[in-house]
């Protein structure tokens, strides 16, 4: 054979073979998600998701960078609890423990998911803006993985239900317009490609671990998803299990960032940059002058009310206060019976939710509370 034919034909082998694992490591959108309708004034209704995490998610506001005493035995034992105390008062908590050993509740969950699951074959999501889409996206991601979390609870760690070769998220939860989708399908196939890989999207995913972005008290919109996405990334980056500085050569960063390197171009100074633009106070100058990033932050407890509180002086995972009327169709969930509920909680759990008050008052008076309207819509990292 020519040598110079004999070339051509190496050189296509090799094109078609970088072509074909670029391919296999970035998949293309299913047909029935790659179309949008810039011109469309359809919204999708989210009352029934609203009315739940208005109900079952509590805000903690912002980090103030303080780390939590030392914990000390509870009186009568030797027990003492084991928590991060970079991290135990950080992030928006949600009321897994409403949920455990009650059907009606759980059934809540998987109204709302199967609602939002079935949406497309009703009405395609080509009808539909990019930025409705994308609200669409995370809200259907977020109230799957609450069913799938719900489905362990009380488990404390969610490290081996994340992370590890069993991981939920590769796995085919969903059928959304007849496609069989994981949340890895969502986040890294549709959303990556979607929206030009940006890095924003992981802030929406919540993942039900302290150190992961907040879960909100409202379900994503079109009109404003973009202006939440900010503040979610102003509030996790500007927090002890976002970032920290080690010394004066090494910056520490959550482990998310590891796990989500794709967006960041496999680029340290891209993500150097992204996190420059949120970053506040003197840690914004510490990252100016480090010189290695390491992504070791890592917080795989829950993010119930009182996390690891349940395995001392009690058992307090028995709250069977009911999300009446919010198993139909149209109904808006409604938590009942949590004033009764509180007084069964231990001292130790009392403790906690003062001091998570304590840190919310704290924290609006240090960091300041800025709304999405103040942030405005902000759609394009770059």
């Amino acid at each position: 054979m020519n040598k110079y034919i004999l070339f051509f034909v190496f050189l296509f082998c090799g094109i078609f073979s970088v072509s074909t694992q670029a391919n296999a490591a970035n998949p293309a959108v299913p047909d029935p998600f790659q179309r949008f309708d810039v011109n469309s004034s359809l919204t999708i209704d989210y009352t029934d998701l609203n009315s739940l995490l208005g109900t079952v998610v509590l805000e903690t506001g912002r980090s103030t960078r303080k780390k939590a005493a030392h914990a000390h035995a509870q009186t009568g034992t030797r027990m003492k609890m084991s928590v991060n105390r970079a991290t135990v008062y950080e992030g928006n908590r949600f009321l897994f423990e409403v949920f455990n050993n009650n059907e009606e509740n759980q059934q809540v969950l998987r109204n709302i998911r199967d609602r939002l699951e079935q949406l497309p074959t009703a009405t395609p999501l080509e009808s539909f803006s990019r930025n409705e889409q994308l609200a669409y996206w995370l809200n259907l991601y977020n109230i799957t993985i609450l069913n799938e979390i719900v489905k362990v609870y009380p488990e404390h760690s969610l490290k081996e239900l994340l992370a590890s070769k069993k991981s939920i998220l590769s796995i085919k939860l969903l059928t959304v317009a007849g496609v069989p989708l994981s949340l890895n399908d969502i986040q890294f196939v549709i959303l990556r490609n979607n929206y030009e890989n940006n890095p924003m999207i992981i802030y929406g995913l919540f993942q039900g671990i302290i150190g992961g972005p907040n879960i909100r008290k409202s379900a994503y919109s079109g009109t404003y998803v973009y202006g939440d996405l900010v503040d979610n990334a102003v509030e996790f980056i500007n927090s002890n299990r976002g970032t920290e500085s080690k010394n004066n050569r090494v910056f520490r960063v959550s482990s998310l960032y590891q796990r989500n390197e794709v967006f960041f171009n496999d680029s340290d100074s891209d993500l150097t940059r992204h996190l420059l633009r949120y970053l506040d106070g003197e840690e914004y100058d510490e990252l100016q002058a480090a010189t290695t990033i390491k992504p070791d932050i890592n917080d795989w407890t829950i993010t119930d009310l009182y996390g690891s509180f349940r395995d001392v002086g009690g058992n307090f995972a028995n709250n069977n206060a009911a999300l009446v009327g919010s198993v139909s169709n149209s109904q808006p969930a409604r938590l009942s019976g949590a004033g009764a509920a509180i007084s069964r909680y231990s001292p130790a759990v009392m403790a906690h939710l003062d001091e998570l008050n304590r840190k919310r008052a704290e924290s609006s008076k240090e960091v300041g509370i800025v709304t999405v309207e103040e942030l405005g819509q902000v759609s394009d990292e770059n």
